[in-house]
């Protein structure tokens, strides 16, 4: 691809500016609307990436856009040291709409694996009764749940891990979409499992979806076993397979 002059003028400054950690495509985009995204140049595009599916309400939706105004226009941000009188509402609303008895609201998907981590441990050392700093949460093969220490310390991909150690214990790798492979993990680390950990469809490993009724059975196994089943559907909720969460299938 040849870029024009304004084009290159933004990718020059990125590579010189900034960190080289992505790759990008060198299409420099400025706007979008609904599915759409044009560059500088005003070439349009169709959005199939969606920020790795995290903009899958589009761009600029005008009643999105009116709620994050008025917002604005109110309040910048109230600490958890306060209560507010957006928070309870918001909590209260997903209650209802996903059927959870309690959501706790993060920033990120890496954030909240790692708080899922934090979670799935403290409950392990309360509840089931581990034994402190011995707790081990099971993981997939070929899994992807972001690019913190912690996580990428579960990771099985070299390009995720790579000189990033000393890595964080406490982790099992099991294959894949392989019930087997979880009940053995889970016999043999019974006492010290605190949680399974699965995306109900893995992204980064090629769009690999399950067999049908291996999630459910994971969480069966996790029931009988007295361990946690946390999903990652960062990238699968949100009504992006159907139904509002990928598990509810």
């Amino acid at each position: 691809m040849v870029l024009s002059e304004k084009a290159k003028y933004h990718v020059d400054l990125e590579h010189r500016y900034g960190a080289h950690n992505y790759h990008p495509l060198e299409v420099v985009l400025s706007r979008g609307q609904g599915a759409y995204v044009w560059d500088v140049d005003g070439k349009r595009y169709f959005d199939f990436l969606s920020a790795y599916s995290a903009v899958n309400q589009g761009h600029c939706h005008p009643k999105i856009v009116t709620a994050l105004k008025e917002q604005a226009e109110k309040i910048c941000l109230t600490s958890r040291a306060f209560y507010n009188d957006c928070l309870g509402e918001y909590e209260e609303f997903m209650h209802h709409y996903f059927g959870y008895d309690k959501m706790l609201p993060m920033n990120s998907g890496a954030e909240a694996v790692e708080t899922a981590l934090k979670l799935a441990r403290r409950w392990g050392y309360r509840v089931k009764g581990i034994p402190e700093g011995k707790a081990v949460i099971i993981v997939c093969d070929g899994n992807f749940h972001g690019r913190t220490i912690s996580i990428v310390s579960m990771s099985s991909d070299p390009d995720s891990y790579t000189d990033y150690g000393p890595y964080t214990p406490g982790f099992v790798r099991i294959p894949y979409n392989d019930i087997p492979a979880l009940e053995k993990a889970l016999q043999e680390h019974k006492d010290h499992v605190a949680a399974f950990m699965a995306e109900p469809i893995q992204g980064e490993a090629g769009v690999f979806v399950p067999d049908d009724g291996y999630i459910g059975r994971a969480a069966e196994l996790c029931r009988q076993y007295n361990a946690l089943f946390v999903a990652d559907e960062v990238q699968t909720g949100i009504a992006r397979t159907g139904r509002m969460l990928c598990c509810d299938h």
